[in-house]
């Protein structure tokens, strides 16, 4: 019994320490990961690439944040975009980048350090996306707080997903190292008392006069001098070539703004008969600004349809930013108040309830002023008006203690803000993909009568096949790869986030369509009709057939085993994934998809040439780089073993002794012996075709045969029952 106790006691005891070991390491990692990485990439820069004058940098701060010092003084600071927010792109890799801070909260510097996106698999150069990057110099964080739409961005085809991403990661990490210092607009909010809300019911139809001195009409007036001296100082000689040429007392920019969602606002600017129109047209947390210009400059200006954006003014509050689009505005034909003086531009322009707005908070219009100093280069100053409801119109709630929000769903809000916006920008392409992928869809569970007329099925068949070629591939650049595999597993085993999946709106409703289609039909819906690459294969075989370029038929002993080559190269980069994501990206330069698809053969020579040499063997052997080199296609068929239904339909006959399908197969995926290996069938359902063939099947041919034999049967006994007296045809016949 002691021994009994002794081994309980020893048992606990182990059990204890290895608990505390546990906790020990399990402390240890979770310090590792939350530290700062910064100090690893600063040996990678010059203090001078970030920080303008800089001689070294300080010691880094707890929170990730670099002092940089000239002459013993501090000028600045460094961090490191990923050490604040996450930074995952598509690969599910984080991109670093350093980025340079001045105590005014401008961006003075920023470099990309490190990255693991599929820049390299686009081949898109480095250098493009480092020069978008370069733009950032000189940014205010003040200025735009919010997430900015795609027309505010320097985009790089091919990699607009990127540099939304970066733009997101810069902007967001950079306000949250400037609210880490206590900058000035980001010091964070004291405690404070009562909160406002609007008081719809509050006020009264009044003139311009009491309006304009209240406070719920705010201007802004500029006058020539000031612009041309605002301009001066911003230290470029070629401004003053296109300096304005009016009076320098003479109004430029003389803008306005009110309310007018707050109802007695509103009624007395736009009459009743406008504010009812209004009201009609605000939802329910909806709310609306007038903006009235009366100067030389336009807060419109002519070219905002262009997109449909107003990109001369945004509306900003707190770190929501807001630019006002065409379908949120509309004209104001005149002002109601009584009093009010004329103006050149009066507009309406609708603040959508999602874009966080606060019309009991302050806020401002930020106008964007600009002067030619080139054929295309321009400057810019900016000028804010600012704007609070005054006091009669809005009333006191209690406050409430705010929760503040954790950090990481703050982030994953913020990413899925992003992965949203993006999906919005490509709406159109969404949908006209969506429609491809349900006529495909349509195709497969119908195929029987898809492929009842060999030549309309051809139509349809090659139609498709441009439309992926063109649509998908060179204008979507939706071309899957095997380093989306790759990255699949490998954020499988690290951070696994939805989000970063759905960066690539085309990429992520194909590879969800090919995961369905491989429990449908096999590798082959893919392969063989959406696969952009497999796509040009195909056309430009049919065109070498149509100027009799001579068909090579490898013997089937030889054409079975080059099957496995495909096999072969997926699993060596998948195995040298696992080590290096990064690396396993550069061998996978044996998919030309890059050169052919992406960048459409604007690639160095070397690549090019790759190209060719996959597409050249094509014209002679059908899908050459399909039956034999693609990994991507390798990849897909191991899970494709698993798929459920067998839809291609077979005759008995089929393989022994017919051999039709098999020598007419495209891709030679059938055996001598009739089976159909789907590992290697590309559903391109020619066979499916050549199963109702009546002119070309053995087996149709003879059953439509005795069809005929038994109809003209039918017919002659017919004819014998309409005259009974001759008696049976057998007799007749042997009686003449």
């Amino acid at each position: 019994m002691f021994g009994l106790m002794w081994g309980e006691e020893t048992m606990r005891s182990a059990i204890r320490r290895i608990a505390w070991a546990l906790s020990v390491l399990l402390s240890f990692a979770a310090q590792a990961c939350a530290a700062p990485m910064v100090d690893q990439f600063l040996e990678a820069v010059e203090p001078q690439d970030l920080v303008p004058g800089a001689e070294a940098f300080g010691t880094p701060r707890e929170d990730g944040l670099v002092p940089v010092i000239k002459g013993g003084d501090r000028i600045g600071w460094v961090f490191l975009t990923s050490d604040f927010v996450p930074t995952t792109g598509y690969s599910g890799k984080p991109i670093h980048i350093l980025v340079g801070l001045s105590p005014e909260a401008h961006l003075t510097g920023a470099k990309l350090i490190k990255h693991s996106e599929p820049i390299v698999l686009v081949g898109i150069p480095e250098s493009e996306i480092r020069a978008v990057i370069d733009h950032y110099t000189g940014f205010d964080l003040r200025s735009v707080a919010g997430p900015r739409d795609t027309g505010d961005l320097e985009i790089v085809s091919g990699a607009t997903v990127t540099i939304m991403v970066i733009d997101d990661s810069i902007l967001r990490a950079g306000v949250k190292a400037a609210r880490a210092l206590g900058l000035e607009g980001f010091a964070a909010p004291s405690a404070s008392g009562p909160g406002k809300e609007i008081a719809p019911d509050a006020g009264q139809v009044t003139d311009w006069e009491t309006l304009a001195g209240n406070g719920a009409i705010r201007r802004l007036m500029l006058d020539v001098g000031t612009i041309n001296a605002d301009f001066a100082a911003l230290g470029d000689p070629r401004t003053e070539k296109n300096a304005e040429a009016s009076a320098p007392d003479q109004a430029y920019l003389d803008v306005r703004t009110a309310l007018v969602s707050h109802p007695a606002i509103g009624r007395s600017l736009l009459g009743e008969a406008g504010w009812d129109n209004l009201a009609a047209r605000l939802e329910p947390g909806d709310h609306a600004i007038a903006v009235l210009g009366a100067g030389e400059w336009s807060f419109k200006g002519s070219g905002y349809v262009r997109g449909g954006i107003f990109d001369r003014f945004q509306l900003i509050q707190g770190e929501m930013s807001y630019r006002f689009r065409d379908r949120g505005h509309q004209r104001i034909g005149q002002i109601a108040a009584e009093g009010a003086p004329d103006f050149g531009e009066m507009d309406l322009f609708i603040i959508p309830e999602q874009a966080g707005f606060d019309p009991a908070k302050p806020f401002r219009l930020q106008f964007l002023v600009s002067r030619a100093v080139g054929p295309i280069e321009k400057v810019f100053l900016t000028y804010d008006l600012g704007y609070e409801l005054p006091a009669p119109y809005v009333r006191e709630v209690p406050s409430e203690p705010v929760a503040q929000a954790e950090p990481a769903a703050a982030d994953t809000d913020a990413r899925d803000a992003l992965w949203q916006r993006i999906w919005d920008t490509k709406r159109l392409q969404v949908i006209v993909l969506a429609a491809a992928l349900a006529l495909l869809s349509g195709i497969f569970f119908f195929q029987a009568f898809a492929t009842r007329n060999p030549r309309t099925f051809a139509i349809l068949r090659n139609a498709y096949l441009v439309f992926t070629l063109v649509f998908v591939g060179w204008i979507a650049n939706a071309q899957l790869s095997v380093v989306n595999i790759l990255a699949v597993v490998n954020a499988l085993f690290s951070d696994f986030q939805w989000n970063t999946f759905l960066m690539d709106p085309l990429i992520f409703i194909l590879w969800f369509a090919v995961a369905a289609a491989l429990l449908f039909w096999g590798r082959g819906a893919y392969c063989g009709w959406l696969c952009p690459f497999g796509a040009l294969q195909e056309l430009s075989n049919k065109i070498a057939r149509r100027f009799r370029v001579p068909q090579v038929t490898l013997p089937w002993g030889l054409h079975e085993r080059l099957w496995a080559v495909k096999y072969i190269i997926f699993l060596g980069l998948f195995g040298l994934s696992l080590y290096s994501l990064e690396l396993a990206e550069r061998f996978a330069e044996v998919e030309p998809f890059k050169t052919a698809i992406i960048l459409k053969f604007a690639r160095p020579l070397p690549y090019v040439l790759i190209a060719l040499a996959f597409l050249l063997p094509g014209l002679f052997i059908e899908r050459f780089y399909c039956r034999y080199v693609c990994p991507l296609g390798g990849g897909l068929a191991i899970p494709a073993r698993l798929h459920m239904f067998r839809w291609l339909k077979r005759y008995k006959e089929c393989g022994n002794p017919c051999q039709l399908c098999a020598t007419d197969c495209p891709v030679d995926a059938i055996h001598p012996t009739g089976e159909i290996n789907p590992n290697e069938c590309i559903s391109c359902l020619n066979c499916q075709v050549l199963y109702q063939d009546h002119a070309r099947c053995p087996v149709v041919i003879k059953t439509d045969k005795r069809r005929a034999k038994d109809a003209a049967s039918a017919a002659a006994l017919a004819a014998h029952a309409e005259r009974p007296n001759l008696g049976h045809p057998n007799q007749l016949s042997s009686a003449k």
